[in-house]
């Protein structure tokens, strides 16, 4: 399915280089709308509609050699052995002809540690697009393979919608606290990984919504989880496993030094603060997770500019892992 080279955006790591792959065929498409019976299946009919509509075609990108890297070693100090794989499978297919090949990624790690927001920097590394899917409240093996049509307010699954209305090929498809995904074992949530984590499998794969192969097979699979345990051997085995901590002290630390800037350096009131942070402010957000400290500068910098500061103080800052209030009447 590999075609003529083309153009895509300008992305952190440079202009990758592309590939235009057909991930469905549109003769297969056109035979199942023809088939359709009049004025029944709207949503059907819609979804070939739109297949047809935007052609087959999609870009296939891996960044031009090897990209820089430094700087997520900088923002992302407990991704490193991570970051290291990343960086041996992209150096082989660097000076090559070949495809991008990233074997599927298991994140696991305590919560707010970062890993959803390591994906995102992953797809923005290879200059390819990203689908998302969070099976913490999750029930039915419907959402990445897509629910029968025959089933009211039926609809394609992820990864049918992340190939088909997207521009890649090869997207980053998060599978976000795999551990938690729910259901009977009839409604198995990871039913379809199975067959989607095999590259000779996933390059047929077959929504049920749709009922048309699409080649899955260049998807690039990262998953998170904060247990093992409740994640089949079978899915276990096709991935590579990686224990991501809490960032110690100092890591975490110079990660809220460089939120600071960045935060500073994003917003034209920005400038009205100083260009760093005191060691005292840092010494506070050293103590709390990645996730929350975006959230702790915004707040922090409320609380400054309403006290007609140009610094944030330790006392503008929330209390680590602080939530917030219910809101009601006291008894």
């Amino acid at each position: 399915m590999d075609t003529s080279q083309a153009m895509v955006p300008y992305t952190r790591g440079g202009l990758p280089i592309a590939r235009m792959r057909s991930v469905y065929r549109v003769d297969e498409v056109g035979a199942k709308l023809d088939k359709l019976p009049a004025k029944e299946h709207e949503s059907l009919r819609a979804t070939y509609e739109r297949m047809l509509e935007k052609g087959p075609d999609r870009f296939q990108v891996k960044p031009a050699g090897l990209p820089q890297m430094e700087h997520l070693y900088d923002e992302l100090p407990n991704f490193h052995d991570v970051l290291d794989d990343v960086r041996r499978q992209l150096a082989l297919c660097e000076d090559s002809r070949d495809a991008l090949e990233i074997t599927p990624l298991l994140l696991l790690g305590p919560p707010g540690v970062g890993k959803t927001h390591f994906a995102r920097e992953l797809s923005v590394l290879l200059g390819t697009g990203m689908g998302f899917v969070s099976m913490s409240s999750l029930t039915a093996g419907w959402v990445l393979s897509g629910a029968s049509s025959q089933w009211k307010g039926a609809r394609p699954g992820k990864v049918f919608e992340t190939l088909v209305d997207g521009q890649y090929a090869n997207p980053v498809m998060v599978v976000d606290e795999i551990d938690k995904a729910g259901g009977e074992h009839a409604y198995d949530p990871l039913g379809a990984l199975y067959g989607l984590l095999e590259q000779d499998t996933a390059g047929h794969f077959t929504d049920e919504f749709a009922e048309v192969p699409v080649d899955a097979s260049q998807v690039i699979w990262v998953a998170t989880a904060n247990d093992t345990r409740a994640i089949p051997d079978p899915i276990l085995n096709r991935m590579n496993v990686y224990e991501v901590r809490a960032p110690d002290r100092a890591a975490a630390r110079a990660i809220a030094a460089r939120l600071y800037r960045a935060i500073r350096a994003a917003h034209d009131w920005g400038q009205r603060f100083e260009p760093d942070a005191s060691d005292a402010v840092l010494d506070r957000m050293s103590e709390m997770a990645p996730r929350e400290m975006r959230r702790a500068w915004m707040t922090a910098f409320g609380n400054a500019k309403l006290d007609h500061r140009d610094h944030v103080l330790p006392r503008d800052l929330p209390e680590p892992g602080h939530r917030r209030s219910a809101i009601g009447f006291v008894q």
